[in-house]
């Protein structure tokens, strides 16, 4: 392995994560969950500052960041609705987007043509708030003076998941309103 596969071998760390982390939330051992929580989203910003800092991003790259966030988040959400700490239908409404996004994408590449896989800011600014939704849920369960923060927070994660989906649409049917218009 050279250094600049390191990103990717991160991510892929992140993605064997997954698995102790939804074993210490399905085990309620949520001080361990809160660790390896922390553990991935340091390990997330890591990639992504030593692929954009040494120029070692990848196609491959780019597909596994993604790849190891939704894997985290969705499993994470799903679990903690679960165990009853978060609202089933605002994981439904998460992996709705997601499933929208992907099936879009899948679309336009066999309808339109290839395309870049680049978040929208709206798209980054819901994964943030998820993170912080299942971070505060965590928290919730060691210090339980977190009530009203979590509250607010699963507003804000259904508001940003309704205004980035929507963009989604929004921006990638206008490119392929616009690639067939030039055809």
């Amino acid at each position: 392995m050279n250094r600049t596969q390191l990103p990717n071998m991160i991510s892929v760390f992140r993605i064997i994560l997954v698995i102790p982390i939804v074993w210490a939330l399905l085990t309620e051992q949520f001080s361990i969950a809160a660790f390896l929580f922390i553990v991935a989203g340091i390990s997330d910003a890591l990639d992504g500052f030593l692929a954009k800092r040494y120029q070692w991003e990848s196609r491959l790259g780019s597909i596994l960041d993604p790849v190891a966030d939704k894997l985290l988040l969705l499993s994470s959400l799903l679990t903690l609705a679960w165990l009853g700490l978060m609202p089933g239908w605002l994981v439904w409404l998460a992996v709705c987007r997601d499933v929208m996004i992907v099936v879009g994408g899948i679309a336009y590449h066999h309808l339109i043509g290839r395309f870049s896989l680049m978040p929208l800011w709206s798209s980054k600014i819901n994964t943030v708030s998820q993170i912080a939704l299942v971070a505060l849920i965590i928290c919730q369960q060691l210090y339980p003076v977190f009530d009203a923060a979590v509250m607010s927070m699963i507003w804000i994660v259904m508001a940003s998941i309704l205004i980035s989906g929507s963009e989604y649409v929004l921006v990638w049917g206008i490119r392929a309103w616009q690639k067939i218009k030039q055809e």
